[in-house]
């Protein structure tokens, strides 16, 4: 299964599913490309550190949505490079029909928080600041509906009482770095049993 990492940062789920795949962790997927919307983010450091083709496609000139010509211009570039899987690792934009067209059934996103609670930005800021007793992460499908997909994985992280926030949020992210690579192979295996 050809999978493209999109995202927007750091990179730091991105790299957790890259080391996963040089750890033989992914199964049967392999990360053919990663994707960013920002041409000077850390992330696309990532290629040259693990040998894959990394790229900065240009958005258009939005900041939280692409412009519906680069949004088919990203479909199309996918396309090409015979992807099977989208995975949004830390990408914050809004995916709209020519992607989940394009890709329908064929695109997940990690959120930092236990869906449906939180949707949307700063997830784990909302957690925080309900002063939830848990929170984690899901990996869901990506629809129309912004987090609003079936979750395909979740993983719980408890806000102990010497938890801060910055604390609290090192676990949460610990967490989606173990449970996206996992789910990913996961997908691979169905995939190569189709």
């Amino acid at each position: 299964m050809r999978v493209a990492l999109l995202g927007s940062g750091r990179g730091s789920n991105a790299e957790a599913v890259l080391c996963a795949q040089a750890e033989g962790r992914l199964g049967k997927a392999k990360i053919v490309g990663i994707y960013c919307d920002i041409p000077t983010a850390p992330m696309l450091q990532l290629g040259p550190k693990f040998g894959v083709p990394a790229f900065f496609l240009d958005p258009g000139p939005f900041k939280t949505k692409f412009s519906p010509e680069q949004e088919a211009f990203w479909a199309d570039t996918l396309s090409e490079h015979k992807v099977d899987l989208v995975v949004l690792a830390g990408f914050m934009r809004v995916v709209k029909a020519p992607l989940l067209e394009r890709f329908a059934n064929r695109i997940i996103n990690l959120h930092p928080t236990l869906l449906p609670a939180f949707p949307g930005l700063d997830g784990i800021g909302q957690t925080w600041r309900a002063n939830a007793p848990e929170g984690g992460c899901t990996v869901h499908w990506v629809t129309a509906e912004v987090d609003g997909g079936k979750h395909l994985g979740q993983s719980r992280v408890v806000r102990e009482a010497s938890d801060t926030q910055e604390t609290f949020a090192k676990k949460i992210h610990q967490a989606e770095h173990a449970l996206l690579p996992k789910v990913i192979a996961e997908l691979a295996e169905k995939f190569s049993g189709r």
